[in-house]
């Protein structure tokens, strides 16, 4: 190892190999927002709250590109709320109206009511600006590796080292 730290063309080769893993890992995550029109294409399912459709650690896949169509009651959406940060994954219950301007009321397949506690502070229906997708698809069980990593920061921390040490391993 300490020998790779003396040629410096070979320092700087693995330093803009790894930019250029993390900048195409970017653009890759910014094509598919662009093509899905949601700014978070991928979300990971972290309660319960959709069983049994989703379990947690599902990975779904959002769109989000309604041209044809407007979002419909029975249909499966993950929406964000004002003043919160974590998106919501439930299901349209109720339709008010119709376009731009519809207000929709959500539900959590296993949840005993509706979501008007969850909304922000005076908001009572959600409006399709409040989406960031309808769910086209999904992957059980994928997305634990995320959840593993939120809720142990510590876990973070070890997988870096243990993929250090597998390259420095490798070079010897």
């Amino acid at each position: 190892m300490l020998s790779s730290l003396q040629n410096p063309r070979q320092v700087a080769a693995q330093l803009m190999n790894f930019g250029l893993i993390l900048s195409t890992a970017f653009m890759m995550w910014k094509g598919l927002s662009i093509m899905t029109d949601s700014p978070s294409p991928i979300v990971v399912v972290l309660s319960g709250s959709m069983e049994p459709a989703f379990q947690r650690g599902d990975l779904l896949m959002l769109w989000n590109r309604n041209l044809f169509s407007e979002t419909n009651v029975g249909e499966i959406v993950v929406y964000n709320v004002k003043g919160k940060d974590i998106p919501i994954v439930h299901r349209v219950v109720r339709k008010f109206g119709a376009g731009p301007d519809a207000k929709l009321l959500t539900k959590g397949d296993n949840n005993a009511a509706d979501d008007t506690e969850l909304y922000a502070r005076g908001q009572d229906y959600l409006n399709r600006k409040d989406i960031v997708g309808s769910v086209v698809g999904y992957m059980p069980f994928v997305g634990y590796v995320t959840i593993m990593l939120s809720e142990h920061p510590w876990l973070k921390t070890v997988m870096l080292g243990i993929m250090g040490l597998v390259v420095v391993l490798q070079r010897e």
